[in-house]
Protein backbone atom coordinates (compact mmCIF):
# COMPACT_ATOMS: atom_id res chain seq x y z
CA UNK A 1 0.00 0.00 0.00
CA UNK A 2 1.67 3.52 -1.12
CA UNK A 3 1.63 6.00 1.47
CA UNK A 4 -0.70 7.81 -0.17
CA UNK A 5 -2.89 5.42 0.25
CA UNK A 6 -2.57 5.54 4.10
CA UNK A 7 -2.95 9.85 3.44
CA UNK A 8 -6.32 8.85 2.31
CA UNK A 9 -7.19 6.56 5.01
CA UNK A 10 -5.82 8.79 7.65
CA UNK A 11 -8.25 11.10 6.05
CA UNK A 12 -11.08 9.10 6.13
CA UNK A 13 -10.54 8.36 9.72
CA UNK A 14 -10.89 11.86 10.47
CA UNK A 15 -14.03 12.30 8.70
CA UNK A 16 -15.24 9.50 10.33
CA UNK A 17 -14.52 10.70 14.07
CA UNK A 18 -16.34 13.88 12.70
CA UNK A 19 -19.54 12.29 11.63
CA UNK A 20 -19.00 10.39 15.17
CA UNK A 21 -19.39 13.08 17.19
CA UNK A 22 -22.27 14.91 14.78
CA UNK A 23 -24.28 11.72 15.41
CA UNK A 24 -23.60 11.13 18.95
CA UNK A 25 -24.77 14.85 19.41
CA UNK A 26 -27.65 14.57 17.27
CA UNK A 27 -28.77 11.23 19.87
CA UNK A 28 -27.72 13.44 22.34
CA UNK A 29 -30.37 16.38 21.65
CA UNK A 30 -33.26 13.97 21.01
CA UNK A 31 -35.56 15.77 23.42
CA UNK A 32 -34.22 19.11 22.65
CA UNK A 33 -37.01 21.16 21.33
CA UNK A 34 -36.31 22.63 17.92
CA UNK A 35 -33.04 21.08 17.72
CA UNK A 36 -31.94 20.61 14.14
CA UNK A 37 -30.13 17.51 13.12
CA UNK A 38 -26.41 17.96 11.67
CA UNK A 39 -24.34 16.50 9.32
CA UNK A 40 -20.74 16.46 7.87
CA UNK A 41 -20.21 16.69 4.29
CA UNK A 42 -18.32 14.92 3.12
CA UNK A 43 -19.13 15.60 -0.90
CA UNK A 44 -16.90 18.67 -1.02
CA UNK A 45 -13.82 16.67 -0.15
CA UNK A 46 -14.39 13.84 -2.22
CA UNK A 47 -14.74 15.88 -5.11
CA UNK A 48 -11.11 17.33 -4.01
CA UNK A 49 -9.95 13.94 -3.70
CA UNK A 50 -11.12 13.13 -7.31
CA UNK A 51 -10.03 15.83 -8.65
CA UNK A 52 -6.00 15.33 -7.28
CA UNK A 53 -3.49 16.21 -9.96
CA UNK A 54 -1.75 12.99 -11.32
CA UNK A 55 1.78 13.10 -10.93
CA UNK A 56 4.36 11.40 -12.84
CA UNK A 57 7.34 10.05 -10.78
CA UNK A 58 8.31 7.85 -13.30
CA UNK A 59 7.57 7.49 -16.94
CA UNK A 60 5.78 3.97 -16.31
CA UNK A 61 3.85 5.28 -12.89
CA UNK A 62 1.19 7.54 -12.12
CA UNK A 63 0.66 8.63 -8.19
CA UNK A 64 -2.11 10.38 -7.31
CA UNK A 65 -1.03 13.38 -5.06
CA UNK A 66 -4.56 13.79 -2.50
CA UNK A 67 -5.17 17.03 -1.48
CA UNK A 68 -5.26 17.24 2.57
CA UNK A 69 -6.49 20.88 3.22
CA UNK A 70 -10.17 20.06 2.37
CA UNK A 71 -12.40 20.68 5.90
CA UNK A 72 -14.66 18.66 6.46
CA UNK A 73 -18.45 20.66 6.73
CA UNK A 74 -20.95 20.13 9.20
CA UNK A 75 -24.15 20.75 7.64
CA UNK A 76 -27.77 21.46 9.52
CA UNK A 77 -30.78 19.35 7.87
CA UNK A 78 -33.27 22.02 7.28
CA UNK A 79 -36.19 19.27 7.49
CA UNK A 80 -39.17 20.46 9.31
CA UNK A 81 -40.37 17.23 9.75
CA UNK A 82 -40.74 16.73 13.40
CA UNK A 83 -39.96 13.20 13.81
CA UNK A 84 -39.03 12.64 16.67
CA UNK A 85 -42.45 15.01 18.30
CA UNK A 86 -39.61 17.42 19.43
CA UNK A 87 -36.75 18.00 16.45
CA UNK A 88 -36.26 16.45 13.43
CA UNK A 89 -33.53 13.90 14.53
CA UNK A 90 -35.01 10.24 14.01
CA UNK A 91 -33.34 7.92 16.35
CA UNK A 92 -33.33 5.10 14.50
CA UNK A 93 -31.39 6.52 11.47
CA UNK A 94 -29.13 7.81 13.86
CA UNK A 95 -28.08 4.64 15.73
CA UNK A 96 -27.71 3.04 12.00
CA UNK A 97 -25.62 5.89 11.39
CA UNK A 98 -23.92 5.65 14.64
CA UNK A 99 -22.85 1.78 13.81
CA UNK A 100 -22.36 1.53 10.08
CA UNK A 101 -19.77 4.35 11.16
CA UNK A 102 -18.17 2.23 13.58
CA UNK A 103 -17.65 -0.62 11.10
CA UNK A 104 -16.23 1.68 8.69
CA UNK A 105 -14.03 2.83 11.34
CA UNK A 106 -12.35 -0.38 12.50
CA UNK A 107 -11.65 -1.31 8.79
CA UNK A 108 -9.68 1.73 8.14
CA UNK A 109 -8.05 1.62 11.45
CA UNK A 110 -7.27 -2.34 10.74
CA UNK A 111 -6.08 -1.45 7.39
CA UNK A 112 -3.32 1.49 8.24
CA UNK A 113 -2.62 -1.22 11.33
CA UNK A 114 -1.58 -4.03 9.13
CA UNK A 115 0.34 -1.64 6.68
CA UNK A 116 2.45 -0.53 9.46
CA UNK A 117 3.01 -3.98 11.07
CA UNK A 118 4.25 -5.31 7.67
CA UNK A 119 6.05 -2.04 7.79
CA UNK A 120 7.92 -3.20 10.90
CA UNK A 121 8.17 -6.84 9.93
CA UNK A 122 10.30 -5.25 6.86
CA UNK A 123 12.27 -2.84 8.83
CA UNK A 124 13.50 -6.00 11.32
CA UNK A 125 14.07 -8.47 8.35
CA UNK A 126 11.10 -10.47 9.02
CA UNK A 127 8.93 -9.17 5.98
Amino acid sequence: MAGSNIKLLENYIDFLSQKNKVVTKNISNIGTANYRREDVNFKNVLNSQMAAKLKTTDSKHLNITPNTSVPFETIVDKDDTMISGMNNVDMDAEMMSLAENSLKYKFASRKIGRYYKTLQKVINGRG
